[in-house]
Order: C-alpha cells, then structure tokens, then sequence
C-alpha cells in the first residue's frame, strides 16, 4: 500500500486535512502520544522541593505524575494504591507521600510505607501497593519520561554531539518565563509550523532581523528534526568549542523537535522548552518553560521577545485550522528547500496510517 506521504519531498503532497480535523485521526494520534517520551523537567526544579506535580504529563501520558528527588530523580504515579485519590496537588518539601484522603504514606521512591486500621488485611502490603515508577532518562539535568527506551536513546546521542559541551545542568528554572496558552487549532498545525523558517520573513520581522534567513539549516534525524539558526552580523551567537561539529559558524539557536510535540530551543542565554499538549481535534495547549545559563545575554538575538514570536505564530496557526477545515481545501505541497522538517513530521504522523 503506498504510503500517505511521498518519501521524496519533490513528488509529495502534504498532510490530508482530516488528520488536522477528523476525531477519529486525533485518536489515532493521541493513542502514539501516550507512548511516546516526553519531558519531564530539569533537575533545578528539585533543589527546592522533594516532590512536584507535572500536570501536562497527565495530560500527554493519561496518568498523574510526581516528580521526585529520592536516590534519583524519578517520575512515579501520583495516585494512591488505596482508592485512586490524587495524591499531591502542590509541590512539597517532606521526606514521604501521604495520601490526603486515608493517610496511606509512600517513600520518595514510590514504595509503600505504612496505612493505618489495615493490622488484618492479608497478604498485605503487597507490590500493587506501591506506586508505579515510568521509565525515565536523565541527560544534562534534563528529565525524560517514557517507554521504549530506544527512541530516545537515539534522541539523545544527537543532542549529545551537538551539545555535550554545553552545562545545561547548572541552568536555573525561571518562574517569570512560565506561560500556558490555549489556541484554537490542532496540536500537529502548530508543530507543522514550528519546524520551518519558510514564514519567518513573512511573520516574524523582529526575529527576522536577528537570524541569517538564507543560512538557516534543517536536518532530520529519527523520530525529530533539528534547525540551525544562524546569527546576523552584530546578533549573539554560541562560542562553540572545536569539538563542535558547527564550529565556526555563528549559530544564534539550536531548535530541536522530537516527536510528538517537545521543543528544546537553545540559546546563548539557555533554554526555552516548548511542550504541545493536544486537548481536542481543534483545540491545543502549549506550555513554555525557561532555563537560564546566562542572564546578561536575555534581552538579545534569536532567543529574545519570545513572548511577541508566539502571538504571531498562534494567529497563523489559529487561521490555518480556519483554512484546513475548509471543504475547498484537502492538500498542498511541499518546498523542498525549506519545509524538509515538515515532510519528515508528516512522515512518521503517517506511518501506519491509511487514506
């Protein structure tokens, strides 16, 4: 059967538009999403607390998560062995859990503790009574949580060799750049978006002002993409070590997409995570953290009014799901140059998919 998506960008058309509007593909797709990896957090967001909610983990995996520092950070099940009950809904600094419901109480790694008035229950406590612990990946105090290990492990060595050089451990969390907005589209219009500097002249003149448009560089690897901006003349970039395969080059931001709808935007001044959390076929959340390296390069270059950037992006974006949904439109095609990131997304929405 051929698939949906040509392999060769020149003879591709793009994404059908059921996959931006039909609820039966958003299912499809939410049902990869919970089997996917996700970030988790950065180990900073530990130095205070001993255990932190993440609720668009909740979201994206269908379970509510804790975040805690044991012997290691660890992702475990936010919800009581004993009858469901959330158990954290707050950060907190205790050594152990305890469920506000029943006063049931685990240790920071998850394992059952102790539960009052069940002296007679037999075979009790058991392994079900402890809290389930997923799968993580820790790299650079960076925090992953998922399922098959693999995937991810390839996402990492490419990091690794762009990255290894950079202390991305010691960045600190900045509550100021938190944001959460809702925008009326599809999760996969605004990945779509994201994965191409094509509209950046047409959209973003600030950003345009600050990034090289004809350097700009795209390259695809399993399962995500990175972009390359480069710096216009007087703008920050990255002092890259020799060991860099970009060395040389005045690289003002690192854009990495791992599938489904993770973001590490690098900058000279650090880090900005962009999480896409699907809501509904028309409906989408994305969350944005801030990481800070150096606080004196905040305000310049690629990485600096991203709050404008968004606001420009979501009104696109909002505007396409408009366009999409319309009867008179199914599919487009692609610029070879410029949109490889979006075909290869489109590739792996697709596979395994039928017309």
């Amino acid at each position: 059967m051929p698939s949906i998506i040509d392999p060769d960008i020149c003879k591709a058309r793009t994404l059908p538009s059921s996959f931006y509007t039909d609820d039966s593909r958003f299912a499809e797709s939410m049902k990869r999403i919970r089997e996917s990896w996700h970030f988790a957090g950065h180990i900073c967001q530990l130095e205070n607390f001993t255990a932190i909610p993440v609720p668009h983990l909740e979201d994206l995996m269908g379970s509510p998560i804790l975040l805690t520092r044991s012997d290691r950070p660890r992702c475990i099940s936010n919800v009581c062995t004993h009858r469901g009950m959330i158990i954290a809904n707050e950060p907190s600094n205790n050594q152990t859990l305890q469920c506000p419901y029943h006063g049931r109480t685990f240790s920071l790694d998850g394992c059952f503790k102790s539960m009052p008035e069940f002296e007679r229950v037999e075979s009790f406590p058991a392994k079900e009574d402890d809290l389930e612990n997923f799968q993580t990946l820790l790299w650079n105090g960076l925090l992953f949580v998922g399922s098959k290990t693999s995937e991810m492990t390839s996402f990492l060595q490419e990091l690794g060799t762009r990255l290894d050089w950079l202390d991305i451990q010691s960045f600190e969390h900045d509550h100021s750049r938190y944001r959460s907005y809702e925008i009326e589209a599809n999760w996969a219009l605004y990945v779509d978006n994201y994965l191409e500097g094509f509209h950046i002249p047409f959209v973003h003149s600030d950003l345009n002002d600050g990034l090289d448009y004809d350097d700009y560089m795209t390259e695809i690897f399993h399962g995500g993409v990175l972009q390359i901006g480069i710096a216009s003349p007087g703008e920050p970039f990255f002092d890259l070590p020799k060991s860099s395969p970009d060395f040389g080059l005045r690289v003002a931001a690192y854009y990495y997409w791992l599938f489904p709808g993770l973001m590490l935007n690098f900058y000279p001044w650090g880090l900005s995570v962009n999480i896409v959390v699907p809501i509904s076929t028309n409906r989408t959340r994305i969350i944005y953290h801030g990481f800070i390296g150096d606080k004196s390069l905040l305000n310049e270059g690629a990485g600096s009014d991203l709050d404008k950037v968004e606001a420009e992006d979501q009104e696109i974006v909002e505007a396409t799901q408009r366009g999409v949904s319309a009867r008179s439109y199914d599919r487009g095609r692609y610029s070879p140059k410029k949109e490889i990131g979006v075909h290869h997304f489109h590739r792996i929405l697709t596979k395994n998919s039928h017309h």
